[in-house]
């Protein structure tokens, strides 16, 4: 970067940690650490919430799965609106009326104190591997930039997040949030505006989009339904809207943010405007990556997209040959898009049809020409993390590269910060509190949150040394998620709409949803989404078979 970048990205970073501790002075009682004393307005809840699902992982993960796998990840999130209207009607009264600091609080209340443990064990254990992925994220930031090995820029992430977290509590972390949100969408204009603007003059803006679409990367809908396919639109209506009912209604990382509104109407609408902005949101950000695979048609990309590694194979005996097949792959793939939009202005069917062809012939092969490219570091290296933030590195103007590497770094921050608070919440008041310390003071409390946030952080940053493992980002994220939401969010089905089960029907159909759920991922090729529904329905059906002999003195009317 230029030091224009720096400066820009520096005072971005100043500002946004500086105003986030400002905004969350005093929070020195548990409730406003973190709960934020049950003070928010619905519009800084729901820009918080979509600031950490716009996390680092969305900018540098889900443009990469757009190029190389079009924009169908958008059906991922079709069920999420039906989502947020069930949980308004449902989950924001019930947690607020009972006047919980965590949704795992309201189990014990409803069932026992060991359903309550192990609802609580699953949540640390899943979020706690899903914060490890969130922090790898800005590791790649700083590797594409500054060269540094991604697995040893963990630890300065995470002491960074951890002293952040830690000092300012969920008012901080909600407000900076806010401030994030407004960042995010101007760099997500200028990110869409600069990869249209750097294509040649000879395309035009519907050649762009005709191009995207003859290679496959404006597939925003499949229809088509199928068990084994990730995303078309019956896994997301229906699995999605399970994974999003167990993500915004039994995972507390969500939770946590609108039990700190003022009211229930207050939350409600956080939610419904998640509601609404979610998928505009979500099928902008994979149109980018689109539009970026299109320019790289025209202007060669590099053979890795991660320059550190591209740099460490230019010793291979066999770096030579993979490059010269590249640069011939490349070279054929260009001229074949340039005949593509030639046949769709002479106007014959046929020839387009055949050009396109040809075409999709050639991407193929310029894929497997970057897959041997890959192979030279390894059979399992996968660089598709790095393809948005080699465009905007190298493509980008001086300035505007600092403004999108300071929302990436940032965002990292605010996903992963309010990760780690919600699982401090989780560890003190569902565990340490309930069954260790149950009469300590407030100011003990306090405390012990702190602690239990420098330990998440340290969890995380070991977690995230595995992170360049899992391939695209935001597939692992999602898929560690479906391992254990299915589970969640049965025993809360549960808890809200079968009044009859009893304690001993809850704790056994969750361990059963779980068998299914591991079942499902060890042995079927199902896709991932999936898992929510086979856990919820396992958890529900064995808890109705079970608890009426288990539970005969503890059915509830």
């Amino acid at each position: 970067m230029k030091p224009l970048d720096w400066l820009v990205m520096f005072a971005w970073l100043s500002f946004i940690v500086g105003y986030g501790l400002y905004r969350g002075r005093g929070s020195d009682t548990v409730s406003s650490f973190l709960l934020a004393g049950r003070s928010m307005p619905w519009y800084a809840m729901g820009l918080s919430i979509m600031a950490t699902q716009a996390s680092a992982v969305t900018f540098i993960s889900t443009t990469g799965q757009s190029y190389t796998d079009g924009m169908r990840f958008v059906q991922f999130y079709f069920g999420l609106p039906l989502a947020m209207i069930v949980l308004s009607a449902t989950a924001v009264p019930i947690f607020h009326r009972a006047k919980v600091y965590t949704a795992y609080e309201y189990l014990e209340q409803r069932f026992d104190m060991k359903t309550r443990a192990l609802v609580s064990a699953i949540f640390l254990i899943q979020r706690g591997l899903a914060a490890g992925l969130s922090l790898y994220a800005p590791a790649v930031v700083l590797s594409v930039i500054l060269g540094w090995p991604d697995r040893a820029t963990t630890i300065l992430m995470g002491a960074l997040v951890v002293g952040y977290t830690a000092f300012g509590g969920n008012k901080a972390v909600t407000w900076a949030d806010v401030q994030q949100m407004l960042l995010i969408s101007c760099a997500l204009v200028l990110a869409l505006f600069m990869a249209v603007h750097l294509m040649p003059a000879n395309v035009s803006w519907s050649n762009a989009l005709s191009l995207a679409g003859a290679a496959g990367r404006l597939n925003a809908v499949t229809t088509r339904f199928d068990w084994d396919d990730r995303y078309n639109v019956w896994s997301g209506l229906i699995g999605g809207m399970f994974l999003m009912l167990a993500y915004f209604g039994c995972d507390q990382s969500q939770v946590q943010r609108y039990l700190t509104g003022k009211s229930i109407a207050e939350s409600r609408l956080s939610l419904l405007f998640n509601a609404m902005a979610k998928i505009p949101m979500q099928f902008f950000i994979l149109f980018i990556g689109a539009m970026v695979f299109v320019l790289f048609i025209f202007v060669k990309p590099p053979l890795l997209f991660q320059p550190v590694e591209l740099k460490g194979v230019t010793n291979d005996s066999r770096y030579a040959e993979v490059q010269r097949n590249y640069d011939q792959a490349f070279d054929k793939r260009k001229q074949a898009a340039e005949d593509y939009l030639l046949a769709q202005r002479s106007g014959g069917v046929e020839a387009q049809e055949q050009s396109r062809g040809r075409f999709n012939a050639a991407q193929r092969d310029l894929d497997q020409a970057h897959l041997a490219g890959e192979h030279l570091v390894s059979k399992d290296f996968d660089d598709t993390n790095f393809i948005f933030l080699s465009f905007v590195t190298n493509y980008l103007p001086t300035g505007v590269v600092g403004l999108i590497i300071a929302v990436i770094f940032t965002a990292a921050m605010s996903s992963t910060s309010g990760e780690i608070n919600s699982l401090a919440a989780v560890t003190v008041i569902d565990l340490y509190q309930r069954h260790i310390r149950k009469d300590a003071s407030d100011r003990h409390y306090l405390k012990a949150s702190r602690w239990a946030t420098l330990f998440w952080g340290a969890y995380a940053v070991v977690f995230a040394q595995y992170g360049r493992n899992f391939g695209a980002l935001i597939v692992a994220v999602n898929i560690v998620g479906s391992l254990f939401y299915g589970g969640l969010l049965g025993v809360f089905v549960l808890a809200f709409f079968f009044r009859r089960v009893g304690p001993n029907g809850a704790f056994y159909g969750v361990l059963a949803g779980e068998a299914a759920i591991f079942a499902a991922f060890l042995f079927t090729k199902i896709s991932f989404l999936w898992y929510n529904v086979v856990g919820c329905v396992v958890v529900i059906a064995t808890a109705l078979l079970v608890s009426p002999a288990l539970d005969r003195d503890a059915a509830r009317a």
